[in-house]
Order: structure tokens, then C-alpha cells, then sequence
């Protein structure tokens, strides 16, 4: 097992790996800017280092600091946590030759699922179902370009090939608008994100954002914990997501989880990681696959038991999975709610000093949150203050639980969006489940 780890992440996500580094006996150390002396984690960790200002760029991106963080406190390993670098292949290597372990996939795996257009290559060779696309980069053939989009069908996409997070997608609905839309794209894609190179897909009208969590433990055996419904988004962010997705054909279902199992085999991939699709009449499209722990995974580890963050840790110990596929259920339906420190209907941040924090319980009720009474939340990072989930047996009893604990929760002294939530689970379409991606931002008027 694992000796100590540096985690180098903040939040709610640096608490929750921490947590499960004591229950294994892994000492921890928590690095942290100026401006987050005062993190929970950073108060319970065995060891604590500071590693820049406030500047997301002079701190938790600042790999050199956070590798000399690792070699003073003797550290064996490197947990990265979500967001800031636990997807730079860069960091990962660099990691990697200073000796440490770092907690994810490989790097070559983190490059190859990095790039948009390599990672559906892949997974069209592993058998995993794609969206009908331009079968690599695009070119610069004006006409080969307007053949590719007829073939397709419109509307099209055009997608950064080195894009995240929403950005850099262009839709195109007609022929006359192409090639223009791939030359902003091209320049958008080289100032955002370095990399001009571009593809083009099918854009489906009303599809659900429906992912599946894997975990592989690099020695020839990878698990599917079964899939998620992330289809409640604002401006490509999701906002609310439940495990098992509801009303999903069920032998498509059947088919894209052992997909998804049987690529994690097939490119040797290391620690958890989850598929991303776009489902739309009874099938899947895949879009991208996250080499990390993600945000929700909470309700994935609700519905089936099995510990996300503690299965990373112990795979990159080098130990196989402790558990086999015949031995993963889904028992009953959780939810999950991002509580971010924001103005309910403008979304504007609301950075400030809690007053007042009660996370509300129950049977059924989990909230992962570094927030406490007297906590200052800084106005330099992501809006994320907690995530509150629910567990019932069926997706009624969650979203119940849901309801009276999104009544239950205080927060004072900032804002924050628990309104919207407590709308969204009232919301009558919402109940019926099977929203699409757009149903949100149609709500809201955007």
C-alpha cells in the first residue's frame, strides 16, 4: 500500500480523498495557495505545504511547485483529484520521472484520450459506438469538407480536437455556412487551447448526456459500475445528476457497459475513468472518455457500494481490483446536487464568510463538502462549496429525500443556487425522467 499522498487539489474533492486515505492507513499531505489556508483538509492532513498565492496559475498549476511539495515531505505518491491537472499528461509524466506514483491512468493513456479525434479512433476499434464524424481531423480541401458534411447529414458540429469543458464546438445547420464555421472554429481552437486541429460530427437535436464509470486496475481486469444521467446542463456544466440513467434500452445498456469494459482492456487503462455519451432514440454515441474521478461519482457509489476514490488508491499500489464484475449491483436510485456559492438566477459568484452551515441528514443523506461556519470561500476558483446526495430504494424515495434535504441545508453569509435545485426537483418534467441536454437552459430562458 501506498505510504503518503500529496493531494494536489482543494475542496470538497481534496477532503474526500484524504477520507479515504486514512481509512487505508496513507498518510496525507495538503498543498494550498495562500488563499486556502483555512481548507478542511488542510487542517486534518498529516503534513501541510504552501505552495503559491492565490493564482490557480502559481499554485495548483504550478507542477514544479507541487513536485518540490512531494520531495520535501517525502511523499510516494500524487493524487490529482478532478479539474486543474489531473488530465495534463505533462504533469502525469513528469510525476511519474521524479520517482513518484502518480494516482491515474498512464500518460500515453491521458494523451491518447485527451485528443477528441485519437480517443474515437480508439474507441471504434475497441467497439465502442461513435458519432458519425469526419473519420479524423479535418483538412483544408474546401471540397472534401463539403463532401464530409453531406455524408453526414445535417447539422453538423465542428469540435476542437483539443477542446473540454463546452468550448470550442461550433454548430453548422446548412451548407452555406461551413467552411466559415470551420475557420473561426480552427482560430478559436489555436488561441484556447494551442492546437488548431478541428473534426466534424453529427449533431444530434435532442439527445441525454448518459456516462458510464469504469474501473481498471491495469493488469488486465477492468469493472463498469454501471451508468449516470448528466443530462441537466448550463452551458455544457452539469448542474444535477442521478445514478442508474432512467429509462434507457435496456439491451442497448447492456451492450455500451460491456463496451466500455472490454476498451478499458483493450488500451490497458489504469484507475478509474468514465465513458461519456450522447444517447438519443434508443443509442449511444460516444464523445469523450475523462481519465480522472469525476465530480459525481458520489452516486455511483450510492447505488452500487463500492468505494471510487479507494479503488484508485489501491490500484495505483499496485494491487488488482477487490472486486469483479459479478460481484457489481445497482441497488436503488440516487441524485446528486452541485451546491455552488452563486446567485440562484444570475449564476454570479458569491465568494464571502459562511455565517451559518447546517448540512442536513437522514437516512439515505450524504453531503461532501469542506465548508463549516466561519469559512471564508475565495473568489479565485470554481463556485463548487458541496455536493449534497441522496439515496432511495427507487428514483421516487431518492428524489423525496432530495426535496427534504435541499429544504434541510443553511447555508448564510454567500449565496448560493439551493433554490434552483429545489425548483429543478419539483420541476413536473424532471420527475418523469428522461430530460434531454437542452431542457435546462430552456427553462431557464437562456
Amino acid at each position: 500500500m501506498l505510504d503518503k499522498v500529496l493531494i494536489a487539489n482543494r475542496g470538497e474533492i481534496a477532503l474526500r480523498i484524504l477520507r479515504a486515505c486514512k481509512e487505508l492507513g496513507i498518510k496525507t499531505v495538503a498543498v494550498h495557495s495562500k488563499a486556502d489556508r483555512e481548507l478542511m483538509h488542510v487542517r486534518l492532513a498529516d503534513e501541510a505545504v504552501c505552495i503559491g498565492p492565490a493564482s490557480s496559475a502559481q499554485s495548483y498549476l504550478n507542477i514544479p511547485s507541487l513536485i518540490s511539495a512531494a520531495e520535501v515531505t517525502d511523499a510516494s505518491a500524487i493524487h490529482p483529484g478532478y479539474g486543474f491537472l489531473s488530465e495534463n499528461a505533462d504533469f502525469a509524466e513528469q510525476v511519474e520521472r521524479s520517482g513518484f506514483t502518480f494516482i491515474g491512468p498512464r500518460p500515453d493513456t491521458i494523451r491518447l484520450m485527451g485528443d477528441k479525434v485519437s480517443a474515437i479512433e480508439a474507441m471504434k476499434k475497441a467497439g465502442v459506438p461513435t458519432v458519425p464524424g469526419s473519420d479524423g481531423p479535418l483538412s483544408d480541401d474546401e471540397g472534401e469538407l463539403i463532401a464530409t458534411a453531406r455524408r453526414i447529414g445535417y447539422p453538423v458540429i465542428i469540435k476542437a480536437a483539443a477542446g473540454g469543458g463546452g468550448r470550442g464546438m461550433r454548430v453548422v445547420h446548412t451548407e452555406a455556412h461551413l467552411i466559415s464555421a470551420i475557420t473561426v472554429t480552427r482560430t478559436e481552437a489555436h488561441s484556447a487551447f494551442g492546437d488548431g486541429t478541428v473534426y466534424m460530427e453529427k449533431f444530434l437535436e435532442k439527445p441525454r448526456h448518459v456516462e458510464v464509470q469504469v474501473l481498471a486496475d491495469g493488469q488486465g481486469n477492468a469493472i463498469h459500475l454501471f451508468d449516470r444521467d448528466c443530462s441537466l446542463q448550463r452551458r455544457h456544466q452539469k448542474v444535477l445528476e442521478e445514478a442508474p440513467a432512467p429509462g434507457l434500452d435496456p439491451e442497448a445498456r447492456a451492450r455500451v457497459l460491456e463496451s466500455c469494459r472490454e476498451a478499458c482492456v483493450e488500451i490497458g487503462y489504469r484507475g478509474a475513468g468514465t465513458f461519456e455519451f450522447l444517447y438519443e432514440d434508443g443509442e449511444f454515441f460516444f464523445i469523450e472518455m475523462n481519465t480522472r474521478v469525476q465530480v459525481e461519482h458520489p452516486v455511483t457509489e450510492m447505488v452500487t457500494g463500492v468505494d471510487i476514490v479507494r479503488e484508485q488508491l489501491r490500484i495505483a499500489s499496485g494491487l488488482p481490483l477487490s472486486i469483479r464484475q459479478e460481484d457489481v449491483e445497482a441497488s436503488g436510485h440516487a441524485f446528486e446536487c452541485r451546491i455552488n456559492a452563486e446567485d440562484a438566477r444570475t449564476f454570479m459568484p458569491s465568494p464571502g464568510k459562511v455565517t451559518l452551515y447546517h448540512p442536513p441528514g437522514g437516512l439515505g443523506v450524504r453531503m461532501d463538502s469542506h465548508v463549516y461556519t466561519g469559512y471564508t470561500v475565495p473568489p479565485h476558483y470554481d463556485s463548487l462549496i458541496g455536493k449534497l446526495i441522496t439515496w432511495g430504494v427507487d428514483r421516487e424515495t431518492a428524489l423525496t429525500r432530495m426535496r427534504n434535504a435541499l429544504d434541510e441545508l443553511l447555508v448564510e453569509g454567500i449565496k448560493t443556487n439551493t433554490d434552483l435545485h429545489k425548483d429543478l426537483v419539483r420541476d413536473g418534467y424532471f420527475q418523469q425522467g428522461g430530460v434531454n441536454i437542452h431542457y435546462l437552459e430552456k427553462k431557464l430562458g437562456l
